[in-house]
């Protein structure tokens, strides 16, 4: 009998009564192993209003009281690492050491939400006129919600739910509804580290549920993490809509390589940022920039490492790369190959007939390597979202620079040289909102936020760290006179407020 992955509202596991269900795959056999219920707007507004009735309380809590229920969820969370992991791989087919430090990255956001009491701290001017002080304080919103994508079906919700529910503010997440165990779970150790019912809610879906979240009255802020076309609509449609919106889109990460760099130290970072995970990550590197005569030697030395990654289950001890989240995905990515000879590729590797023996019905796709890419080819302007590595090639460093700068993302880059100056210019002339000095993946630790430029992030506000905190509480200023107790009474003064 198929499982069932039902909604959390309100504490406790509520049954999907829509009829409407979506098939969660194991993507390494092909299988349709659970059935996940899709909410209708009534179970939507279920979940909001579990969350708002839970605001009532938890939006005056005490922070003692909050960062305490943070710190044993965090200690739970670490004790169920594995099993977290164990249903991240059999949904979305990425290896268990993967798994696991998606876990990690995770927890980290939750070690800042256990300090969160640094960065709630107020402002105190005294005396700013004749006994008149001046305060700035932070206080929640009250009911906000996460959108949550496939490929980091633990990670991303972390990033989120964490800050918001330390800030005071109750949370519905709408998790992917390709792998949505891992949210379900962690509701479940969310409970049992006693947070209140209804602080924490989650409802699968699709569209419905989305929209329904995006113009509810009662949600004030909605976080999002997926593709640019639909972050643009996400921010489009809660702006609209009165809501506070961060929405964070696709990329298109490029690693500038110069001719003095450690070039076996640039293939190395090169293959596992663009294969890891096969390639299913927003910050992967996507497309080399070779400067110079390096290229023939750079990409030689991708081919050969590429060549010798071991791609299998994710249950797998010995497998580096698992299979594509679902076969439509892997048929899209395997068509930008297929095609790229058409548009000027040299294609190095194809990794499109790949299989694995045993598990033939998988959602496989090999390594695939183009060179000499062109930027109008399709391979190099779409976010490919699969193990496709792209190589440009450009002559001079201001010309690599030029060539980054026009990609109407700007998520991720890396540069790889020996040279600080050189590094030095890079980070100040990239238009990118995350940069890495010989470093592929720069993805910040949790103290610092993380979020792209242009058409990477729609909003005002990247995610976590100092950003996560100001976009789940806004500001309040309060002026206070007192009258000193020695005064008698002044009678009444129509005049306009004298502060000075």
């Amino acid at each position: 009998m198929t499982n069932i992955v039902n909604h959390w509202i309100g504490g406790k596991t509520a049954e999907g009564a829509s009829g409407t269900y979506g098939p969660v795959t194991n993507p390494a056999t092909g299988e349709v192993t659970t059935k996940v219920a899709f909410a209708s707007v009534d179970e939507v507004d279920a979940a909001v209003a579990a969350a708002k009735e839970a605001y009532l309380t938890w939006g005056q809590s005490s922070l003692a009281q909050r960062t305490s229920i943070l710190f044993r969820f965090r200690a739970l969370l670490d004790a169920h690492r594995d099993e977290i992991a164990e249903l991240i791989t059999a949904e979305h087919g990425k290896v268990h050491s993967d798994a696991l430090g998606e876990v990690a990255r995770g927890l980290e956001i939750v070690d800042l939400a256990c300090g969160i009491n640094v960065q709630l701290k107020g402002e105190l001017s005294t005396q700013v006129a004749t006994r008149v002080d001046v305060s700035s304080i932070r206080q929640p919103l009250g009911v906000v919600a996460g959108i949550t994508p496939f490929n980091f079906p633990a990670m991303v919700p972390l990033w989120m739910f964490p800050i918001a529910i330390a800030c005071g503010n109750t949370f519905v997440l709408k998790p992917s509804e390709k792998d949505p165990s891992a949210a379900v779970k962690v509701a479940e150790l969310l409970s049992e580290a006693g947070l209140p019912d209804g602080v924490f809610n989650v409802v699968h879906g699709d569209k419905v549920a989305v929209d329904r979240l995006l113009e509810h009255p009662d949600v004030q802020a909605v976080s999002f993490v997926g593709s640019t076309p639909i972050a643009r609509y996400i921010h489009t449609t809660a702006s609209a809509n009165g809501k506070r919106v961060q929405a964070l889109g696709g990329a298109k990460n490029h690693m500038l390589v110069l001719p003095d760099a450690d070039l076996d130290a640039a293939a190395d970072a090169a293959v596992s940022a663009a294969y890891g995970s096969a390639g299913e990550r927003c910050m992967a590197i996507s497309a080399v920039v070779a400067v110079g005569a390096v290229g023939d030697t750079l990409v030689e030395k991708i081919r050969e490492r590429a060549e010798k990654i071991k791609i299998g289950p994710g249950t797998d001890p010995s497998s580096e790369m698992g299979p594509l989240i679902t076969k439509a995905h892997r048929d899209k990515v395997a068509s930008y190959v297929e095609g790229a000879a058409a548009e000027g590729c040299e294609v190095v590797l194809d990794g499109t007939g790949y299989t694995v023996e045993g598990h033939e019905d998988g959602h496989w796709i090999g390594i695939s390597l183009l060179d000499r890419v062109p930027t109008t080819a399709k391979a190099y302007q779409d976010e490919i979202f699969g193990p496709v590595l792209c190589v440009l090639r450009a002559e001079t460093y201001e010309e690599g620079v030029a060539l980054i700068n026009a990609s109407p993302f700007g998520n991720g880059t890396a540069i790889f040289t020996r040279d600080g100056g050189a590094a030095r210019r890079f980070q100040l002339e990239i238009e990118a909102g995350m940069v890495g000095v010989n470093v592929p993946i720069p993805v910040p630790v949790g103290y610092h936020s993380f979020g792209g430029w242009k058409d990477s992030l729609f909003g005002d506000h990247h995610i976590y760290g100092n950003d996560g905190t100001h976009f789940y509480t806004r500001g309040k200023v309060v002026t206070t006179r007192w009258p000193d107790p020695a005064d008698a009474p002044a009678g009444v003064d129509l005049g306009f407020p004298r502060n000075h």
